[in-house]
């Protein structure tokens, strides 16, 4: 396996890939300038390339203790040391190109990143995990919204932050046994994994209905079939989560969770009131 591929599959490339998509959208939808969808998938995809390659760096010892073959660090195919820097390298090109967004939005972007990174250290392993996922989950829609000029709505914010509650309890289950075995005693690693499952499921449904009926007026009639579309995404993960308690497609259901309600958000007309 090639380096470039490598450093690519320690970036964490779906979440990465997903969430500057929400980015992206929700510029566009905000009918941003080119610049401006380009700067703000920028800002995101570097605070996620960053989270990405500090959490292998970090975690490095942990994963080569628990056999984890899939992490190139742990693996042996990337020094810690070249992940380290490049994660801290994107960090510091995140912080500029969030206040080309304008001074709140750099602020709020930087603040994200910041609670990103408290996750992967010392967050991670302590009762309060959960709180850099909302945090950062809150900020991402904050940022593209004042990126553009607007206050963005509390509904809007509700829902970024009950959606990140909820993909870190999925995120995690992949890796609960493992984590327990090494140390990690986060919030998910307590709860369990039906706690788990529950706790997210909850949270993700809420995140959409807080899109649904958090703006002003009766929600839109396109409402129904986003929440069929999202029961049937997190349906099919967790489905494959039973054959398989290692398998990452419940994650991928809730990065499909956040485009449908992105794309729900769009067609039915972005409402910032």
């Amino acid at each position: 396996m090639s380096v470039a591929i490598s450093l690519l599959r320690a970036s964490h490339p779906e979440p990465a890939a997903g969430v500057t998509a929400v980015s992206v959208l929700l510029s566009v939808g905000l009918h941003r300038p080119v610049w401006g969808v380009v700067g703000a998938g920028a800002t995101v995809l570097a605070s996620q390339l960053s989270i990405g390659w500090v959490n292998d760096a970090l975690d490095a010892p942990r994963d080569t203790a628990a056999g984890r073959t899939d992490k190139p660090v742990a693996a042996g195919r990337l020094s810690r040391r070249l992940v380290a820097v490049l994660g801290a390298v994107a960090a510091i090109v995140c912080v500029p190109l969030g206040f080309l967004s304008g001074w709140a939005a750099g602020l709020v972007s930087a603040l994200a990143l910041g609670s990103a990174l408290l996750y992967d250290w010392p967050l991670k392993s302590t009762v309060f995990s959960v709180l850099p996922y909302a945090v950062s989950f809150t900020c991402l829609p904050a940022f593209v919204v004042l990126g553009a000029g607007k206050t963005p709505p509390l509904w809007l914010l509700a829902a970024g932050g009950l959606l990140g509650a909820g993909a870190h309890f999925v995120n995690t289950l992949p890796d609960l046994d493992a984590d327990r075995r090494t140390g990690v005693r986060g919030l998910p690693q307590r709860f369990g994994r039906r706690g788990s499952l529950a706790a997210a499921a909850l949270l993700l449904l809420a995140a959409t209905a807080a899109l649904a009926f958090g703006p002003p007026g009766r929600p839109p009639v396109l409402f129904w079939p986003a929440l069929g579309a999202a029961l049937i995404a997190l349906a099919f993960g967790w489905y494959r989560m039973s054959r398989d308690t290692t398998s990452r497609a419940p994650f991928l259901a809730v990065i499909a969770v956040a485009l449908i309600d992105v794309v729900f958000l769009l067609v039915s007309g972005l409402n910032l009131e």
